[in-house]
């Protein structure tokens, strides 16, 4: 039995796969434990980790550090895929007072671990872990500890900086719940009220994809092709189904209108106010119900790679008779589908046909959900090489004295963007199911967690021995509040944003799922989700581009 006894405790590449095991295992355990309702998830990892180190566990150092390095690249890769399309789609006009809102609180946050960096003879590295912990943001972590090891070597003191974090960490969760209570009593907020408002709020707002039909009563458009309501028309319209001649069809844009016909147009709410004028009131003829017609819809999966480079307009099997594009939903957003429109692996379109015409789009698209149930892993390994190649580049800022990269955290995200965004176009498809996606990034986090945790445990005594851990409670605590409550009146007073839309806000700006949970038990619906997911994929960005900077320039 010494065997198992040498396994357990000498150090090895065996033993320290073992304890990660170990670690990871009770931490993700732990992390479905719920204080008040809340619970800390994956970071659980972390403090187990630092348990096992602080009781004397020691691992094999080289094998810690390359989980480290990959668990942090995979987990950063992997995160850039998810909120690439958000990101890119969170720069248009109706998300920019969102965004510019939790970039003031990023910015502020910053602002204050100067302010205590210039007031207090704390080390930026420290502070910098104490901000990351106190927006509960890890990736800022990592990022903050590979920048301080490109500019001072093996002479960083990450742990340090690990423990900052972890010490400001749990008073970061509860301290942006607390800033929304602050915020409702200080807005005197009643829910009834905001909701009623609320609704009221979405009803100018939305501008979703409906569908409506519409009598031909105006007579300059009888006897034209339909292609004409096209041109007049600039944005993107389908016309599904079609009463014409009698029967039910689904138009070519070379149908010729004629009188008494009825369109069931596919459009964005806001563009009906046009379509009303040039075409005609709405009909009560539902074409939809129409027990006459041979036409049905359906929805398929697009899972053959062959139309996925080309624009819809370009693909000449697509233009039929027998059926009709009518909707496609992309990671959740809803289009209208035009021929300037590339479609991707995993889009979802609604179909209109007859039951030959769908069978034939079947073989078109594809709809084989089992192709995107495997993952094609070579593009996801060519991007994180380059990613690596573009984070190892050297960079020469002026006052820095040597050359600094952009790193472990920084190459793999940009490249990770722009391939979730533009990967499409040059033949390299990124695309993952959610849950393989979400499970490679699990892992890669939980590695990277465990390594830091084992790494860093043995000086957390060290840190309430004196008064540094209660300094950087509070100053963590600072930097949680302090930004959330100030944007949060902002948001109210001058962007006239509802409590809803604040809550969401805050939760998505300290990239806390815990503090949405808690936004959307309070509001009971799904506005600060909405939110959040709007300002989540930059704020993300920012934390970790403003953790390497303060690293590379006070350092």
């Amino acid at each position: 039995m010494d065997w198992i006894l040498n396994l357990l405790t000498q150090p090895s590449f065996a033993h320290t796969l073992i304890l990660f095991g170990l670690v990871i295992a009770t931490g993700i355990s732990l992390g479905k434990l719920k204080i008040f309702g809340v619970s800390l998830g994956v970071t659980w990892v972390l403090f187990v980790g630092l348990a096992f180190s602080l009781a004397g566990v020691v691992v094999e150092n080289e094998v810690r550090e390359f989980l480290k390095d990959f668990g942090l690249v995979l987990f950063v890769y992997t995160l850039g895929l998810q909120v690439g399309p958000g990101f890119f789609a969170s720069l248009n006009r109706n998300a920019l007072s969102n965004n510019v809102l939790a970039a003031l609180i990023v910015s502020l946050g910053l602002t204050l671990t100067l302010l205590f960096y210039c007031t207090t003879t704390f080390a930026i590295g420290e502070l910098s872990g104490v901000m990351s912990g106190a927006v509960t943001n890890t990736p800022g972590l990592a990022a903050a500890q590979t920048t301080l090891s490109n500019i001072h070597g093996d002479t960083a003191d990450n742990a340090t900086v690990t423990l900052a974090y972890a010490v400001a960490y749990p008073f970061g969760v509860f301290g942006i719940i607390l800033a929304m209570v602050f915020l409702k009593r200080i807005f005197r907020v009643d829910i009834i009220k905001e909701t009623e408002l609320q609704n009221k709020l979405q009803n100018l707002r939305e501008n979703r994809v409906i569908s409506k039909h519409l009598q031909l009563d105006n007579h300059q458009l009888i006897g034209k092709p339909l292609s004409q309501i096209f041109e007049i028309i600039k944005t993107p319209i389908v016309v599904s189904r079609m009463f014409h001649h009698g029967e039910i069809i689904t138009p070519t844009p070379k149908t010729i209108l004629a009188q008494g016909d009825v369109l069931l147009i596919v459009a964005p709410k806001t563009t009906f106010d046009q379509l009303h004028v040039l075409i005609g009131v709405e009909s009560a003829i539902n074409l939809k119900t129409a027990l006459d017609s041979n036409l049905i819809s359906q929805h398929f999966v697009v899972t053959n790679k062959a139309i996925t480079h080309r624009r819809l307009g370009d693909i000449t099997e697509l233009h039929q008779h027998d059926f009709t594009f009518t909707r496609l939903n992309r990671a959740g957003t809803q289009l209208v589908p035009n021929g300037n429109i590339v479609l991707q692996l995993g889009d979802t379109i609604k179909v209109v046909g007859t039951p030959e015409g769908l069978e034939q789009a079947t073989k078109i698209v594809g709809d084989s959900i089992k192709r995107l149930e495997v993952p094609d892993l070579a593009p996801i390994f060519i991007g994180i090489v380059l990613g690596l190649l573009v984070g190892s580049i050297p960079l020469q800022i002026p006052s820095i004295p040597v050359p600094v990269k952009i790193g472990l955290a920084g190459g793999p995200l940009l490249i990770a963007l722009l391939l979730s965004r533009f990967g499409n176009q040059i033949y390299l498809n990124n695309y993952t199911t959610h849950s393989a996606n979400l499970m490679l990034r699990e892992l890669g986090i939980c590695f990277f967690l465990t390594s830091v945790g084992l790494g860093s445990g043995a000086q957390l005594a060290k840190a309430f021995t004196g008064t540094t851990g209660f300094y950087w409670i509070g100053m963590g605590l600072a930097i949680t509040l302090l930004p959330l409550l100030i944007t949060g009146w902002v948001a109210k007073k001058f962007f006239k944003k509802n409590f809803f839309e604040i809550m969401g806000l805050l939760a998505g700006a300290s990239t806390d799922p815990p503090a949405l949970a808690f936004a959307l038990k309070i509001a009971g619906n799904d506005t600060p989700s909405a939110t959040y997911a709007t300002v989540y994929p930059l704020t993300m960005i920012l934390r970790i581009v403003g953790a390497q900077l303060l690293i590379l320039f006070f350092s």
